[in-house]
């Protein structure tokens, strides 16, 4: 059996505030993630999401499907791109914290990718979107460390 997510992020202002949703199924369960932060990008919480999701599995080697409407992400995995910036040391690329944190759980589990278009009526992308919006309009807004100790 697979688990089967559901991603998204966004900031109002990019930079600005932000969070993730996430929606997690397998098989008869679901489970919903979200979270708010005071300051943060776009490609950030679109990332967060992924890394959420793969954190919160508690069994290593599953088979995981992500549905995210994120060029960002999907590309940087599909494409490789994120193992050849691994190689580089991240040189002159954004979000190196998170894609670092990214490849570990990445690593541990058999995942695929799938890019979804946002706001055309998938309901669980539109899921997904509702609880990070609501997460960051709502709170409470949490400090991303790994953004805000590079914006000052």
């Amino acid at each position: 059996m697979e688990v089967v997510a559901y991603t998204d992020g966004g900031a109002s202002g990019n930079p600005g505030p932000g969070g993730y949703g996430a929606i997690l199924m397998w098989g008869k369960h679901r489970k919903e993630l979200s979270e708010g932060f005071r300051l943060t990008t776009n490609n950030r919480m679109e990332l967060l999401a992924v890394i959420m999701v793969l954190e919160t599995l508690k069994r290593d080697g599953l088979s995981v499907v992500i549905y995210s409407d994120s060029k960002y992400v999907v590309d940087a995995v599909s494409k490789g791109w994120v193992f050849n910036w691994e190689k580089k040391n991240y040189k002159d690329k954004k979000n190196p914290d998170l894609w670092k944190r990214f490849l570990i759980s990445y690593r541990k589990h058999n995942v695929r990718f799938n890019w979804v278009k946002g706001h055309a009526g998938d309901p669980m992308n539109e899921r997904a979107d509702e609880l990070a919006v609501s997460a960051y309009q709502i709170g409470p807004l949490l400090v991303d460390e790994g953004y805000e100790a590079i914006a000052k």
